[in-house]
């Protein structure tokens, strides 16, 4: 269960990045403000990242 959150997490926060920058250096796509997406977007995939890499999913008996 934590797999699929953090790969969401990881995905969320690439898309949101992504968005983001081309939002800051080129033309915005969305109407969010590109900074916020590029800042949310940025904690976002550290927070799936480091979930991927820390976090084990044990199976419950």
């Amino acid at each position: 269960m934590i797999r699929v959150l953090a790969l969401i997490l990881t995905l969320g926060g690439m898309i949101a990045l992504v968005l983001g920058v081309l939002g800051i250096f080129g033309n915005n796509l969305v109407t969010l403000s590109p900074w916020a997406l590029t800042i949310l977007g940025l904690v976002f995939f550290i927070a799936g990242v480091s979930m991927l890499k820390y976090r084990k999913d044990t199976p419950t008996n």
